[in-house]
């Protein structure tokens, strides 16, 4: 039944154009961050100040920084950040908000009651001012941001999914493996986990977008990647006060950024469709806030 269920998921993705289209921006996004070293021109950070503010041309294809530092290099070893922080930032709020969601909806009582309140004093805060408030108190740099991004994001994978939960824990075959004196452990891990997991594997695939740009602000702000180390956001930061003579700056890095954050969002809709029935071709119901 896995399997027909895979092939099923497969075929409807493979009808969706848009979720194709996405895909492709993803894997453009891997692709590059992985052979970002060796598709770069120049090394992104040389400087050459004769050269700098210069616009695209065929020596610099995206121009060049007031150091004179290449934009399409930096732009390229960028992606490997943004890679990074959605992957590792989203994997430790999947971690968290599944493992705390599944716990707290399978037992409910003061545990749920602990869990959800703690969720919604995260989620009573706005976003970027509690990943400011986390990532200044310690030293600024990629490590901070990746778990503070993830940190912040557990709760609402885990009303999510503890909603789930609370539906699949009164499922005939679950009271049924109950009552055969399945450990609750068990219970867990063989039934009532992967009947939960498909929503939170949706609002992941949407919450990778909200987290590259999330450390786009906080680079922006100096609070992410710290200089020289080219981030999207911070190469953004960096041509602010040139934006009149040369925009090229900051131009370049904020269609990077444009680019994969619609690719994220274009794919996670795409597999929202096709994981629930309910949704393809009809009305779309709303996911829960999950950054």
């Amino acid at each position: 039944m896995s399997v027909a269920r895979d092939s099923r998921l497969v075929s409807a993705l493979s009808q969706n154009r848009l979720a194709i289209a996405g895909a492709a921006i993803m894997l453009m996004l891997v692709v590059v961050g992985l052979t970002g070293p060796w598709l770069a021109p120049y090394d992104p950070l040389a400087q050459n100040l004769a050269r700098g503010l210069e616009g695209p041309s065929r020596d610099h294809w995206f121009g060049t920084d007031s150091f004179g530092r290449d934009i399409l290099s930096r732009v390229l070893y960028g992606a490997r950040i943004s890679l990074l922080v959605g992957v590792a930032s989203q994997t430790i709020a999947f971690t968290l908000g599944v493992f705390l969601g599944v716990i707290s909806g399978y037992y409910g009582g003061r545990i749920e009651g602990l869990i959800m309140r703690l969720a919604d004093v995260t989620l009573a805060f706005p976003t970027l001012l509690l990943l400011i408030a986390i990532t200044a108190a310690f030293q600024p740099g990629l490590g901070v941001v990746f778990v503070a991004i993830g940190v912040v994001g557990w709760a609402g994978l885990a009303r999510l999914v503890r909603s789930q939960a609370l539906v699949v824990r009164e499922l005939d075959f679950v009271q049924a493996a109950r009552a055969l004196g399945m450990s609750d452990a068990r219970l867990i891990t063989r039934h009532v986990l992967p009947n939960c997991i498909a929503p939170a594997i949706i609002a992941v695939t949407l919450g990778m977008a909200s987290a590259i740009m999330l450390e786009a602000a906080l680079s922006f702000i100096g609070l992410g990647a710290q200089p020289p180390t080219p981030s999207w956001g911070s190469m953004i930061a960096d041509g602010r006060d040139f934006l009149r003579t040369a925009p090229w700056i900051s131009i370049f890095p904020g269609l990077a950024i444009g680019a994969v954050v619609l690719g994220f969002n274009l794919f996670g809709d795409g597999l929202r469709d096709a994981m629930d029935p309910r949704l393809q071709g009809g009305a779309r119901a709303p996911l829960p806030r999950t950054e």
